[in-house]
């Protein structure tokens, strides 16, 4: 344990993001997601919510401001549902770690499995809300 560093942040988790580029995206996945079928690179955060490991990420990491689509989200396959709950937790934790709006892409469930495969890594979580798999594309961290 360090100080500072939120216990869901693996030594792992945090070995992947520190080297990770700009550009690079990392995955966060639902409990239900075929996360070891389609990640280059995985890391387990079984038993863990997106409600705690998502901000504990970005305090860390940056979002990409140089592409439209920053943050991508998998779009509910039945287009008469409405926008699953979780995506407001998405904007609130984007917001507050960004200090601006950040947009949420969908797209589609198997362009979402694709995009996935060429991602950095997929972090495996134990969220159980539905759709709730998030794309996190990498930023820069400036100079002082």
């Amino acid at each position: 344990m360090l100080k500072q560093i939120h216990p869901a942040i693996s030594p792992e988790l945090m070995s992947v993001m520190m080297r990770m580029g700009h550009g690079d995206e990392l995955v966060l996945a639902d409990a239900n997601f075929p996360a070891d079928a389609n990640a280059r690179r995985i890391v387990r955060a079984d038993g863990i919510d997106l409600e705690t490991l998502l901000p504990a990420i970005l305090k860390f990491l940056p979002i990409d401001t140089f592409v439209a689509e920053q943050v991508l989200v998998m779009e509910p396959v039945d287009p008469q549902s409405s926008e699953p709950a979780i995506w407001a937790m998405f904007r609130k934790a984007l917001q507050a770690a960004e200090g601006r709006e950040v947009a949420l892409t969908k797209i589609e469930r198997f362009e979402f499995y694709d995009r996935a495969r060429q991602a950095y890594a997929i972090v495996a979580t134990g969220s159980r809300a539905f759709y709730s798999n998030i794309i996190l594309k990498k930023g820069v961290v400036p100079a002082e």
